[in-house]
């Protein structure tokens, strides 16, 4: 992973109840990756939302594609 892109995603429990999100803004990874499965390009996002860049989108690209390398999942004890 491009440590560069990766610095933009965080992750802050006061922030989107701890989900991933692109450099600490109020834009979870989730959302932004459903959107461009629904074929949004980048071009239309940064349109959309002029606050971010296209590295914040390749990023989120990065992290979904790091998170499929996953061996095992555990559950946590509560």
């Amino acid at each position: 992973m491009n440590q560069e892109l990766f610095k933009r995603i965080t992750i802050d429990p006061d922030i989107c109840h701890g989900k991933p999100t692109i450099r600490g803004l109020r834009y979870p990874v989730e959302n932004m990756l459903e959107l461009m499965a629904s074929g949004m390009t980048v071009e239309e996002l940064l349109a959309d939302y002029p606050d971010l860049e296209k590295e914040d989108f390749l990023a989120c690209i990065d992290y979904a594609a790091k998170l499929t390398q996953i061996k095992s999942i555990y559950s946590l004890a509560s």
